[in-house]
């Protein structure tokens, strides 16, 4: 497995923890620069087998590049989604199965869990965030971003679908 280097930043500079100095208290001004997040990179063990889960998922095929021998990366878009993702085995040093978290938001948990598991896909039952933790099946009020369901991939990448139907003020980029 690669080996993880960290790097301390000369005094005065950014680091990844946030801002040194006074200004790390201080709210920063809002971003000029558009930067999208447009595709994550997952690693796979397979990627023949990841691209037939992915299709089945019924999510737009973008692209399929074999470098090398040793380097290949499919490309992927959830539906109506503006971030791709793509399966690979040879872009990085990440182990197969590794990537967990990635939430797809849906506007109907039950109508996109019935979706997955019609295409063949195990998705495990509803559960929703209460004060002290979890509790099994979803939000009683339906609100937002408190209702999952969990997936994975062939190599166990995790994917959560999580139901969004409000967004706060300021969740919201302005044009």
């Amino acid at each position: 497995m690669g080996e993880v280097v960290v790097t301390q930043p000369m005094e005065g500079t950014l680091s990844s923890a946030g801002v040194s100095g006074d200004s790390a208290t201080k709210t920063p001004r809002p971003g000029t620069i558009d930067m999208r997040l447009e595709v994550v990179t997952l690693p796979v063990s397979d990627v023949g087998r990841a691209k037939a889960f992915y299709q089945s998922l019924g999510w737009r095929l973008d692209s399929d590049l074999r470098i090398s021998d040793d380097i290949r990366a499919v490309q992927f878009t959830p539906t109506h989604s503006e971030c791709s993702v793509t399966i690979a085995k040879g872009l990085t040093n990440t182990e197969p199965g590794s990537v967990q978290r990635l939430e797809l938001v849906v506007s109907d948990i039950e109508a996109a869990r019935e979706d997955l598991i019609g295409r063949g896909v195990e998705v495990g039952e509803p559960y929703h965030h209460v004060a002290d933790g979890l509790a099994p099946g979803l939000d009683p009020e339906r609100r937002s971003y408190l209702s999952y369901a969990a997936f994975n991939d062939p190599d166990g990448n995790g994917w959560l679908l999580q139901e969004v139907n409000e967004r706060p003020p300021g969740r919201l980029w302005e044009d």
